[in-house]
């Protein structure tokens, strides 16, 4: 079941609209992305930790007009919710955490195992 988010308000400034949300379901609201209720509840903090990614990766956007951060900061959660649609939390690594399990090569001289 996919979960139709309701027209945006940008009546306001936008980083007044920005400041009142608070959760990954108020972000895809508020930008109008559908949503699968079951893959937010599974995978909210990936989502909205890549969706931070991606406003770092896009650079100085805070000075263009609201329409234009409004549509581009729609597009970056569009596809930060879409990453973990196609995949999940493991496949993605968004977290160190599963970068952790990775296996390593260590090198350890022969001279110093024998002391």
């Amino acid at each position: 079941m996919s979960e139709q988010a309701a027209e945006p308000n940008l009546d306001g400034p936008l980083d007044e609209a920005l400041e009142e949300l608070v959760s990954a379901e108020d972000f895809l609201n508020f930008f109008g992305v559908s949503f699968v209720p079951s893959v937010v509840q599974v995978n909210r903090l990936h989502i909205m930790q890549r969706y931070h990614d991606y406003l770092c990766q896009a650079g100085d956007i805070e000075h263009l007009q609201d329409a234009v951060r409004y549509a581009v900061y729609r597009k970056l959660l569009v596809r930060a919710y879409e990453d973990f649609v196609a995949s999940d939390a493991q496949t993605e690594k968004v977290f160190k955490v599963f970068h952790m399990h990775e296996p390593q090569t260590t090198f350890v001289p022969i001279d110093q195992l024998l002391g």
